[in-house]
This record gives C-alpha cells, structure tokens and sequence, in this order.
C-alpha cells in the first residue's frame, strides 16, 4: 500500500496516458462513422467536465481536452433527444444532419463503432509487435514430466508433443496452458506424438490454488509438465495481421468465458478489477518497455471494446438492443421505457464500479491500512 502511495505518478501519468488513447481510439471510431452518415458531430471530447484546451474545425466540431480524464464523448446533433428532430422547428438542411433523422441500421452502425474501433486497434498493435519485435513461441512439447504429476499419471513420456487437447489443435504452449488451466479436475482427451506415433490418451489436470501478485486466488487445472525452448519468432505481413486477429480473437473468448464463470459462480469475483488496480499494473508495465506497455494496451481496448458491447442502456451494446427493438416494433420504444431503462442501466453500471473498486482497495491492502488506523 505504501509502496502504491509513493509511486503515485509513477503509476498515475501511464494511466492517463493509455487511457487517454483508448478513448480517443473508441470516439473516433463514433465520430468516423457518424460523419461518414452525414451526422453533424457538435463535440468530440476526451475527459468530462469543464474544457481545459480545444478548437473548432472547419464542420463545426468541438475538439476538446476537459478536466475530467477518465473517460469521453462525442455528441452528435439531436444525440439522446428524439424531440429536439420532430418537434423543434429547425432548417431542413441542419434536421437531415441530425443523428435521429437517419435510418435506424446507420444508428446501429455509429453506436457499433466505437467498440469496433478497439477491437481494431488492438489487431493493428498486436499485428505490428509479431511484425517487429515478434512473440514469444514455446513448441508444445513435453521437455520435462513431473513426477506423480497429472501427465505423468496419464503416461505422457519427456519428449512427447501435444497434437490436440479437448479436441482442439494445439501450436503454442501457450495454448496447452490455457486449456489445461481452465480444466481443473475435468478428463481431457489428448493426441500425442511419440517418436513416428501418435497416441490418442485421457488426461485428467489436477486441481490446485494459485494467488496473483495482486492478491487474486484462483483455482485452476495443472497437468505437470515444462517446456524448456523458448524461441522468439517474427511473423511476416500477412501472418502478423492473421495472429494478431487470432490472439485478438482468444483474449474475447477467453475474458467472456471468464466474466461467465464469475457470474455462475464457479470462479471468484475478487478477479474484477477496477480503475487503482488498471493503474498499478499500468505503471508496471509502462516500467517494462514500450513492447510491455502496447500489449497492455491492446488488452485493455480489448477489455474496453467488451465491456461497451454489454447489452446496459448508458452503454453502447444498450443503444443497440434500443435499435433491435426499434427495428422490430417499426418504431422507437416509448420515452419513459428509455428513462427506466437508462436508470437501471446506469445503477448496474455504478455497482459494477463500486464493486470492482473495493476489489482493488482489498488487494492493494487499502482496507487493512485504514483498519489500522482505527485500531
């Protein structure tokens, strides 16, 4: 905790920093589609609250740095008031450029491209380290076998390569990890090769708690086996771009699978973080190099993209589902179903952060310093 105390910018100015370029990564990506709708764009802001420096371009859009930079927005004309398009009076040519004059399906397409614009960006970034300073490749191959380990159970011998795992083809180590991981206690069938064989066998990862350096315990499957050749490969063009989309691809699946189990309850919530632990590890990474820094912040757009695509009404994903049903009914659904909705959109939104919050204040030993304090 102290530590965290006294490194206050050190972990505060890289926060900022990456998070100011993940905003302006998913409004641009509003603003891009809107204007390319024809909707007059009224302000284009990083930050909220009062505005710090901006400029005015020459379509009348407001560029602004506000005080505020923990998030952003662009604001469209007639934006949120269906009211200010069919009852204000107002030129036909200013009503055509009004976000609620355009069809639904172009709605769709502006509110759906702010999170796309992350999942962008992080294909880009990704696409761009395998191209230059490349990633790290680990054979799948069974270098060492632990003894009386889940493996050496099964009959896995040093020197065996795994082929298929849960009937899922395996490159990577990486990839053996992930699946045996997210498998504790569960019988996987496995392919091997085994000199000029291959062997088809049940495996079955033995279940064991691991905690974080931020204090996170977790259950997960060990199969008891290492891997001893790390190579770093750099991939051309076109496989760069086609890594990139699949890691791009897994690190999606990998975090709704995630946020599944917490909601089933069959992995902990404390694995929810918020913006002090983002933060820390923000200052971490930025301490680890740029490379370090930009896969941190592909995963975060990823993050980011995610958690906007979420079907809640003050959300991006909840403006979706509004233009699924109004798509469906022919019609906008009614003002005051908008208001409870947006309500109760914005009450989960806020306990999710408070959640998340305390989480952090927990891990970072806040709670206990303050508990001290009063004791």
């Amino acid at each position: 905790m102290m530590q965290f105390i006294s490194g206050f910018g050190t972990y505060v100015i890289p926060f900022l920093v990456i998070l100011t370029v993940l905003i302006f990564v998913h409004e641009l990506g509003h603003f891009w589609v809107a204007r390319r709708n024809g909707v007059k764009v009224e302000v284009f802001s990083v930050g909220f609250g009062p505005e710090l420096v901006g400029w005015t371009d020459r379509k009348g859009t407001r560029w602004r740095l506000s005080l505020l930079p923990l998030g952003g927005y662009v604001r469209m004309m007639g934006d949120g008031d269906v009211a200010s398009v069919t009852q204000v009076p107002v030129a036909e040519s200013e009503r055509q450029h009004s976000l609620f004059a355009k069809p639904v399906g172009q709605r769709a397409a502006i509110s759906a491209a702010g999170p796309l614009a992350n999942f962008l960006f992080a294909i880009i970034v990704l696409a761009l380290l395998f191209a230059t300073a490349g990633r790290p490749f680990t054979p799948p191959t069974a270098d060492q076998v632990i003894e009386d380990g889940a493996a050496a159970a099964a009959g896995i011998q040093a020197g065996d390569r795994f082929l298929t795992v849960d009937g899922r083809p395996v490159a990577r180590f990486e990839e053996l990890q992930r699946i045996v991981q997210e498998s504790p206690d569960r019988p996987l069938a496995v392919e091997i090769r085994r000199g000029e064989s291959v062997i088809a066998m049940s495996v079955t990862p033995r279940a064991s708690e691991v905690t974080d350096r931020f204090g996170t315990t977790r259950r997960i499957g060990l199969l008891g086996v290492r891997s001893l050749k790390v190579e770093t490969r750099r991939d051309s063009p076109v496989s760069a771009i086609w890594n990139a989309f699949t890691e791009t691809w897994n690190l999606t699946v990998g975090t709704l699978k995630a946020l599944g189990q917490i909601i089933a309850g069959t992995r902990g919530s404390e694995e929810l973080g918020g913006p002090l632990r983002i933060a820390q590890m923000s200052g971490e990474v930025a301490q680890g190099g740029l490379v370090a820094t930009l896969w941190f912040m592909a995963i975060l757009s990823i993050n980011l993209g995610l958690i906007n695509l979420l079907p809640v009404p003050v959300l991006d994903g909840g403006q979706l589902v509004f233009y699924a049903a109004e798509a469906v009914r022919g019609r906008p659904l009614g003002d005051k179903a908008q208001e409870w909705a947006a309500m109760v959109g914005l009450a989960l939104v806020l306990a999710l952060m408070v959640f998340a919050t305390w989480n952090d204040l927990v891990h970072l030993k806040v709670v206990d310093f303050i508990g001290r304090l009063f004791t």
